[in-house]
């Protein structure tokens, strides 16, 4: 074990070395050019004129043995021009000293330098070998050896005084630092042999005799220099493993590591402050390294599961010592300082959660942590970064506070209480003198809510009076983010939501055990119409409200999309399957208006995004509602008996239809006066299509569904349906805002699509005639085959008559598809089974249909200067947006 511990503290050395070698020089060059004047700002005054240029300096090689203090190179000095009526001296420009790149230099290295570190490292092997070698041939006692160590190591103590004290004759400073190390070096060695090898002295005076050297270690890295700190710290903290007794003494390590780790800081602190510039280089990571080695032994304290009360105390205050006294005293004032004191800050709360944990809980627990705290919120008005700490360990906390098990209902209190105060009431008080953090801010906004949620985790439920005494301490702890959001502003960007946010979570949860719970969801809608039109410029107080009506609104609205999306596979919505009234009134309802109060006071796109929000849960309502009217519960195909959805499924069908295309035409009136007019009427129509292109035109389609339409060809449901179906198809054409490449294309799509509904319609209609209310009973026969090619045949004529008259190719177009598909089907499949004048008559009136149709189709083509036709009028849907199609 100590040959290790002799390597590290060599190679610990040696490292350290060049480091304290490069500031030195660095500090002699700058004492230098103070004192010949040539520091730029150092206040010597160069001569204004010089009579004439100096001449340029010999430079001659420096001998091998003598050390000089490197100086920077002196531009020349330039004669000035003859001083005139309007010439001013100039100024002197002091120079830049020569940046110095990496350099290797063999005999720097070798000759000077490595010599000496290497000859205090064999001076301390040198001992240890003489005491081996001692025991090896029996010579001298144990008690002997141990002697004759210590005496060595005074004794090479005492020699780096000595040269030290002759200094100017040694002229070096790592003569007494080598000598100084090997001796320190030697010490713990004998120390460590008398107490855990020879059993000369107890494991607690060998403990004793180890932190003695260390003090030693840290006192005489003031007059040698930091490599006297590196061996304290090294065998600082491997002294309590080294020592290694079979109980140990909590309180005691605690209060030597906290000793030795404050010691090391110190140190580093004092040597940062002797050197010039300071910083991590010039001491200040011997702090950070007493810090994280103090706090590893924190971490080994806690899984020796502290038990006692005494234990506990002892390593709580450690921790409070490690994780935030030492950060704010020892490290330099640095950039990055910050975040190692966030990252001590944060680990000795998690320790000091671990200590929590592992103690039952116990108030004496609790109370060291507040008091870890309460020491980041005191040390936080000098060190801000300590407030980032503060925040860590506050959410820590309040984790912990959710992990209690079983706490005591009074002794829970107390403590939400004061971690209130500690957490949420000192970032309050920044917050209130102007220079809060954000991590103020987040602590503020997060705490009483944390702390609600936690109470309400433990104690919610159990009680009526128990439940209004929380409720009230969660409306008392609301007040404290709501006056921070006040004290903030109502423009201070992510804080003041983050503040408006917490104020109305936290009142809300006190209000749940206050309230009945059917009320919830209303008051969080008139909250937020309050706060909306109230409060016009808490905003973010409005839109939380909004979020808490709509958490409330998922359920029914998942229920009822997820029924909705069951029928897309074809299988009847029935009002059983969908959310009951009640559920609509107290939860959809509330989501919606309250979306629609903060669309009404918002602007722009938020308001936009308000509106699209209160849309689902309004559709949804009304949907559920509408289902109401028709009350379908049952499919015969389950139940033969129930012939609810065959009877009443298209008529409801089309009535939801009719509704969203009377919402769609309402909005498209209003498209003067409101600006997002034309996006509803877009969306409302969409849905109406939507609606009848999937559910009556393809999934329960009478053709093919059974479904009920009517007594009589002329009054029955497919008229409504499929006039429902083609005006919302031209509505939403006209609403649609394409560019103007795409207008002819959305143009043809629409005239294509009238033409399929047009053509479904009268195929319903004929078939209506045959088979009565349901369409799919009984089979289609000869005649009213052949009807349906004559009937595809008097649509084609009629497409190319509306083409002609409108002017738009793409019905004449139209027609000629559907003529085609009707004469394949004469020639192919009706004429197959007709025999005698019924083929004959079948096919002369197919052949007039075609010359009639063909002699119209030449006249419309044609239209030549002078004929009785009239010109083809323009296409009205060009006209309206602004263009013009040719026949």
């Amino acid at each position: 074990m100590e040959f290790f511990l002799l390597v590290g503290a060599a190679v610990a050395l040696v490292l350290l070395w060049k480091r304290v070698d490069r500031l030195e020089e660095d500090l002699r060059e700058l004492r230098g050019s103070v004192a010949t004047g040539r520091y730029e700002g150092g206040g010597a005054q160069a001569p204004s004129v010089a009579p004439e240029p100096a001449p340029e300096p010999v430079i001659e090689p420096r001998p091998a043995a003598t050390i000089m203090p490197k100086v920077a190179r002196i531009a020349p000095v330039l004669a000035p021009k003859p001083a005139g009526p309007d010439s001013a001296p100039a100024p002197h420009v002091a120079p830049r000293p020569e940046r110095r790149g990496f350099s290797f230099d063999f005999e720097e290295l070798f000759g000077r330098q490595l010599p000496i570190w290497a000859g205090g490292i064999t001076l301390a092997v040198a001992g240890f070998f003489l005491v081996r070698y001692a025991i090896d041939v029996g010579l001298l006692s144990p008690a002997v050896r141990v002697a004759m160590g210590l005496v060595f190591g005074f004794a090479l103590i005492a020699g780096a005084e000595a040269a030290h004290r002759f200094r100017d004759r040694v002229a070096d400073v790592r003569v007494p630092q080598a000598l100084s190390g090997a001796g320190l070096a030697v010490l713990y060695a004998s120390v460590f042999l008398a107490g855990t090898f020879y059993g000369l002295i107890g494991t607690g005076t060998a403990f004793v005799g180890l932190a003695l050297v260390t003090a030693a270690a840290i006192g005489l890295s003031f007059r040698f220099g930091l490599p006297s700190a590196v061996l304290g710290l090294v065998g600082g903290f491997a002294a309590p493993a080294l020592v290694g007794a079979e109980e140990s003494n909590l309180p005691l390590l605690a209060f030597y590591l906290a000793l030795v780790a404050g010691g090391l800081g110190h140190a580093g602190r004092k040597q940062g402050a002797l050197a010039e510039g300071g910083g991590w280089a010039g001491g200040g990571w011997l702090g950070l390294a007493g810090i994280v080695g103090g706090l590893g032994w924190g971490l080994i304290m806690l899984i020796a599961q502290p038990s006692g009360p005494g234990d506990v105390v002892a390593v709580g205050f450690y921790l409070l010592v490690l994780g935030a006294l030492l950060p704010a005293l020892v490290l330099p004032d640095l950039r990055e300082s910050r975040w190692l004191r966030l990252a001590a800050g944060g680990f000795a709360s998690l320790q000091m959660a671990a200590l929590l944990e592992s103690s039952g809980y116990e108030p004496l627990s609790w109370g060291l942590y507040l008091l870890l705290g309460a020491a980041f919120a005191g040390l936080g008005w000098k060190t801000g970064a300590l407030r980032d700490a503060a925040a860590i360990a506050g959410g820590v906390g309040a984790w912990m506070l959710g992990f209690w098990y079983q706490p005591d209902p009074a002794m829970f209190a107390l403590v939400g209480a004061a971690m209130a105060a500690v957490f949420a009431g000192v970032p309050l008080a920044h917050l209130w003198r102007g220079d809060a953090r954000g991590a103020d801010v987040a602590a503020l906004a997060v705490m009483p809510l944390a702390i609600v949620l936690a109470g309400q985790w433990h104690f919610g439920g159990f009680g009526a009076s128990r439940e209004m005494l929380l409720g009230l301490a969660a409306l008392a702890l609301a007040v404290v983010p709501a006056v921070g959001g006040w004290r903030a502003g109502a423009q201070n960007g992510w804080r003041t939501a983050l503040l408006e946010a917490s104020a109305v979570l936290t009142a809300y949860a006190g209000l749940t055990q206050i309230v009945p719970a059917d009320y919830l969801p209303w008051i969080a809608a008139v909250a937020a119409a309050a706060l909306a039109f109230g409060l016009a410029g808490r905003r973010w107080a409005a839109r939380t409200a909004l979020g808490v009506a709509l958490v409330w609104a998922l359920w029914p609205l998942g229920w009822w999309a997820g029924a909705s999306v069951d029928s897309l596979a074809g299988s009847p919505l029935l009002v059983s399957d969908l959310p009951a009234p009640r559920d609509v009134l107290l939860y959809l309802v509330p989501a919606a208006l309250a979306a629609l109060a903060v669309a009404a006071s918002e602007s722009g796109r938020l308001s936009s995004a308000a509106a699209a929000l209160a849309a689902l849960p309004a559709v949804a309502a009304a949907h559920i509602g509408f289902k109401q009217l028709f009350a379908i519960r049952e499919w015969h195909d389950r139940f033969p008996e129930w012939r609810d959805f065959v009877t009443y499924g298209l008529a409801e069908r089309t009535a939801w239809e009719a509704a969203l295309l009377l919402a769609a035409l309402g909005a498209w009136r209003m498209r003067h006066r409101w600006t997002q007019a034309r996006l509803a009427a877009v969306a409302l129509a969409g849905a109406a299509l939507a609606h009848f292109a999937y559910y009556t035109g393809l999934a329960h389609n009478p053709l093919w569904s059974e479904q009920a339409v009517g007594p009589t060809p002329v009054a029955n449901l497919l008229i409504p349906a499929y006039a429902i179906g083609a005006a919302a198809l031209v509505l939403l054409g006209r609403s649609l805002t394409v560019p103007e490449t795409l207008q002819r294309p959305l143009r043809v799509g629409v005239d294509a699509v009238l033409m399929l509904l047009i053509g479904m319609f009268a195929l319903s209609e004929l078939r209506q005639g045959f088979a009565g209310t349901i369409l799919t009973d009984p089979p289609v026969g000869q005649a009213e085959d052949l009807l349906r090619s004559l009937l595809g045949i008097v649509l084609a004529g009629g497409f190319l008559l509306w083409g002609a008259r409108s002017g738009t190719r793409s019905w004449r177009i139209g027609s000629l598809v559907l003529m085609l598909v009707a004469v394949c089907k004469v020639f192919i499949y009706d004429t197959a089974g007709l025999e005698g004048l019924v083929r004959i008559a079948s096919f002369l009136a197919l052949g007039f249909s075609l010359i009639g149709i063909g002699w119209f189709y030449s006249r419309i083509l044609r239209v030549p200067a002078g004929d009785a036709m009239p010109a083809s009028p323009p296409d009205p849907a060009a006209a309206a947006s602004g263009s013009s199609e040719a026949s």
